[in-house]
């Protein structure tokens, strides 16, 4: 029996993370019946005309959308492929049509969204495609009827993980991969969602606080197939909350420990999670590999914490730094400024608090953003009902950039300009330097203690030299 063609598209980005999103549902249809071709936008090659030489014979062209410059190169292809055979499904799916799944079908070569965890949804929508039946109430999409209307079908609920198939890394280039990374580095996601209620965040909206993991054997198992497969030196977990149970964690270091895999890993951890986490479960982590871990810091100051829903406090956070410190482990402490009605003194705040974490460690970054009016978020549900305008179109929204860009309408010219140099200084004056730059990052470490950024001529110095590239 012939299979039948699934195609799936990764959109061009500047990171080079593995398309897990795709490799979750494509590895969940059944390899005796379907052919599934993933074409990633980001290998730098003609990925429209191999998508194009891939159309006949296909069954559905399934794409995974990330708000942002992604959106441009997702709508470039799905038109591409609805000129060349108009009567072709074009799913999309991931976060932006999981928060915009009515206004996305309003762009005429997208025929179907799917909305949160795709697995089962885009399982079903092939198997009905494969056998012709309609595709109108299948649960968990939005779907635009032969009529043009919109059809909203009911959700899905967060079904558990430990009942999909393993991912098939075969279904990408693994090795092309690691050359694009600079490193042997293998992507993995063992859960799905978050039980938290931050307010800036989208997970509440699209999960609606829930989280199903793997279990840590499984886990282990998987990974030392992998590992054997492919000998890779690292794996970067891409959960949102890797350390949600602490069982499931102590049972996986000791698995690895045991495995004689010789790897590393970073993971995500909350700072409150870092507080309750025993010491003889922090010392097995670091045995079985962990280098780095990324804790959202978001504000200094406790009060900003509360009004977003963090539910930190930032005594946490410099608890789980300072045993993070003590096991040399690395960290990645991301701050958010620019919160709707922030105060001047609360980004003082998050400013003196980036400088204390940044000099704990030399392994330690603090990476200061503008808060972003990230769609489906509390905040920002909160903010249109003041009357702040979201983008009303794709084109619109493939415009922003979550990263850089405009700091929005709550910061002033003032505050940003404050927030610019200190992040500039903060950077020289921490980062690894060569002996050239020495002098430079005294000056820098002056200015920071003395909270004295007038005058930066090194900074525009700097950026005439190396312009800052856009992350989105």
């Amino acid at each position: 029996m012939s299979r039948q063609k699934v195609l799936l598209y990764n959109p061009r980005a500047v990171f080079f993370t593995m398309p897990l999103a795709l490799l979750a549902i494509g590895s969940e249809l059944d390899p005796q019946k379907y052919e599934v071709i993933v074409i990633d936008g980001r290998f730098g090659e003609d990925a429209e005309g191999e998508l194009l030489s891939q159309l006949d014979g296909a069954l559905c062209l399934g794409v995974t959308v990330l708000t942002g410059a992604p959106i441009a190169d997702a709508l470039r292809l799905s038109r591409a492929a609805k000129r060349a055979r108009p009567e072709l499904p074009v799913i999309w799916g991931g976060w932006h049509p999981s928060m915009f799944a009515r206004e996305t079908l309003a762009e005429p070569s997208v025929d179907v969204t799917v909305r949160g965890q795709g697995e089962q949804t885009f399982t079903d929508l092939v198997e009905r495609l494969a056998a012709h039946e309609p595709i109108d109430d299948c649960a968990g999409c939005t779907v635009r009827l032969p009529d043009g209307s919109i059809r909203h079908n009911p959700a899905r609920p967060l079904a558990a993980v430990e009942g999909f198939k393993a991912h098939d890394y075969a279904l990408i280039p693994v090795e092309r991969y690691f050359d694009l990374k600079g490193k042997r580095q293998l992507d993995f996601i063992s859960s799905q969602g978050c039980n938290f209620r931050c307010a800036f965040c989208s997970d509440p909206f699209v999960y609606e606080r829930k989280w199903v993991g793997l279990e840590p054997v499984r886990m282990a198992l998987r990974l030392k197939e992998l590992w054997d497969r492919y000998r890779f030196d690292d794996v970067n977990f891409q959960d949102e909350t890797f350390f949600t149970r602490r069982d499931r964690i102590e049972a996986l270091a000791d698995r690895i420990v045991s495995s004689g895999m010789r790897i590393t890993w970073a993971a995500t951890m909350r700072a409150d999670q870092g507080v309750r986490l025993p010491l003889e479960i922090w010392r097995l982590c670091k045995q079985s590999g962990l280098r780095r871990l990324l804790v959202g810091v978001e504000s200094g100051s406790n009060d900003m914490l509360k009004r977003i829903r963090k539910d930190i406090r930032i005594e946490q956070v410099f608890e789980t730094a300072e045993r993070m410190r003590s096991l040399d482990i690395a960290g990645h402490f991301p701050f958010i400024v620019g919160f709707p009605d922030e105060s001047d003194a609360e980004v003082q705040a998050s400013l003196e608090c980036a400088r204390r974490l940044r000099a704990m460690s030399p392994q330690f970054t603090t990476p200061i953003f503008y808060f972003k009016p990230y769609p489906g978020s509390a905040l920002v549900i909160e903010a249109v009902q003041r009357g702040f305008q979201l983008p009303d179109t794709l084109e619109d929204w493939a415009r922003f950039d979550y990263v850089a860009g405009d700091p929005g309408p709550w910061v002033s010219p003032e505050k940003f300009e404050l927030i610019e140099r200190f992040k500039f200084f903060h950077e020289l004056a921490w980062k690894r330097s060569s002996r050239a730059e020495r002098l430079l990052q005294q000056l820098a470490r002056l200015r920071c203690r003395r909270n004295e950024f007038r005058w930066p001529v090194e900074m525009l110095f700097r950026r005439w030299l190396a312009p800052a590239q856009k992350l989105s």
